[in-house]
Formats: C-alpha cells, sequence, structure tokens
C-alpha cells in the first residue's frame, strides 16, 4: 500500500480582486523527494508558496501536511509541524550576528532550548558553510553567504520539508554550483524539498521531479528530462512554438 504524501495539495484557489493567482491546483510531495517548480512571471510560484506556509489562506481547497489539514495554520504553526522556507530576497536579521540569526530559529522554530540549541545552530551553520562567518554581522554578508543564511535559518527549525524560493538567482555558475551541492547534501539527510527556480540548469541539477506552473494551474508533472521536453513547456514557458 502506498505511504500517504508528506505534502499534499488539494484544490487550492486564490484570488487577488479579479486576477486568479492560483486556480484548482493539487499536487502531492513525498517524503524524501526533490520537486522543481518551474513558471514564467507570474504564473503564482511565490503565491503557491505563500498558501503552503500559511502567509496567504486558500479561498478554497486544503494543504495537508502529514496527513493533516494545516490550511488555517499561521505559519508559525506549521513551522512547528515541520516546514522551513526561504526567501528569494534575503530576510536576515541585520543587526545580528550569523550565529545568533541560526540561533533564534533553533529555539523558537526549532523548539530548543540551551546547549541543545547552540549545538543545533552549530550544526547546521557548518552544513551550509557559514561557520567561518558565525561572528560576522549578517547584514554585512555578500550575497552567496546571505542566501546561505537564509537555507540555514530555515534548516535550523528542523524541517521535514523545506521549501527554497529561487536561491540561485543573482549569483555566478560557480556560486550556484555550490548552493545546489548544499541543497543535494540536505535532501541526502532527509529532508523533502520544494524548490522554486529560474535558473534552470541549477534546478534541473538538483531536483528529481518538475512542475510547470501557467497562469496558476498546474500544466504538466513528471521526470526533468521528459517535462522540458514536453510541447506545454516548450510553448508556455520557454516561449517556443512546437
Amino acid at each position: 500500500m502506498p505511504s500517504r504524501p508528506l505534502l499534499s495539495l488539494r484544490g487550492l484557489s486564490k484570488s487577488f480582486g479579479a486576477l486568479r493567482v492560483i486556480d484548482d491546483l493539487s499536487l502531492d510531495v513525498s517524503a524524501g523527494e526533490a520537486l522543481g517548480i518551474l513558471g514564467p512571471n507570474g504564473a503564482g510560484k511565490s503565491t503557491l508558496f505563500n498558501l503552503v506556509t500559511g502567509d496567504l489562506k486558500p479561498e478554497a481547497g486544503t494543504v495537508l501536511f502529514d496527513g493533516e489539514d494545516v490550511s488555517r495554520l499561521p505559519p508559525s504553526g506549521r513551522c512547528l509541524r515541520g516546514m522551513g522556507r526561504s526567501y528569494q530576497v534575503p530576510r536576515p536579521f541585520a543587526g545580528m550576528t550569523v550565529f545568533e540569526n541560526v540561533l533564534v530559529g533553533a529555539s523558537f522554530g526549532g523548539r530548543l532550548e540551551g546547549e541543545a540549541a547552540v549545538e543545533q545552530a552549530v550544526r547546521v551553520l557548518e552544513r551550509s558553510g557559514l561557520i567561518r562567518r558565525a561572528n560576522e554581522v549578517a547584514g554585512s554578508l555578500r550575497l552567496l553567504d546571505r542566501k546561505r543564511l537564509e537555507l540555514a535559518r530555515a534548516l535550523s527549525t528542523r524541517p521535514r520539508l523545506l521549501l527554497i524560493d529561487e536561491i540561485a538567482g543573482g549569483l555566478t555558475d560557480a556560486e550556484a554550483r555550490a548552493l545546489v551541492e548544499t541543497i543535494r547534501a540536505i535532501r541526502s539527510e532527509g529532508v523533502s524539498i520544494v524548490w522554486i527556480e529560474h535558473v534552470v540548469h541549477a534546478l534541473l541539477s538538483g531536483v528529481e521531479r518538475l512542475a510547470v506552473l501557467d497562469a496558476g494551474a498546474l500544466v504538466t508533472e513528471g521526470k526533468p528530462d521528459e517535462v522540458m521536453a514536453s510541447r506545454e513547456v516548450k510553448e508556455i514557458y520557454l516561449g517556443i512554438e512546437a
């Protein structure tokens, strides 16, 4: 008997005024899976993340996490149940050190105290490649390290599901490859990944399944090579008439 999905979206819909941004969208993510999400600007990708994490409430449909309906829970409640998220534009506590930023996540999102919180913060900084920057003020970091810190802050909460929002944007190819390796290492430890990305080569090297959105609807999903070769992606995402 197949196991239930870790994340299950059923009939999600969201509008802003007359604009339907997410349109009756259903999607599953299995435990341990890495799912990539593609779509043109305005496809509804970030809105979808906001619905999953609780920053927005759906007008219709449900968000199930490990079998529980969390559709009306606030972001803090979903975090405590095992959802973590990094944002497209890094959001550190700029006046705090890198270590303090991660310690906040371990203490409040991860519900750890004292030495256990400190040990979790150190583990996460080592995993994300930031241990040498631990005592630097977060606001002074360059872009790559600010994005690493976004990952580290999310990981400090001990998520089972990590949502990554366009983390490769603005980076060089070498920097993007380094982040992909970090994401692969995170997944190898059993964390499920859902990753939105416009830097397609980075995304394809880090996921095993792709879903493509357009106008808030799921267009196609499947193995990355099959999805990228599909007529729908060529016409809608790449702008090529098939």
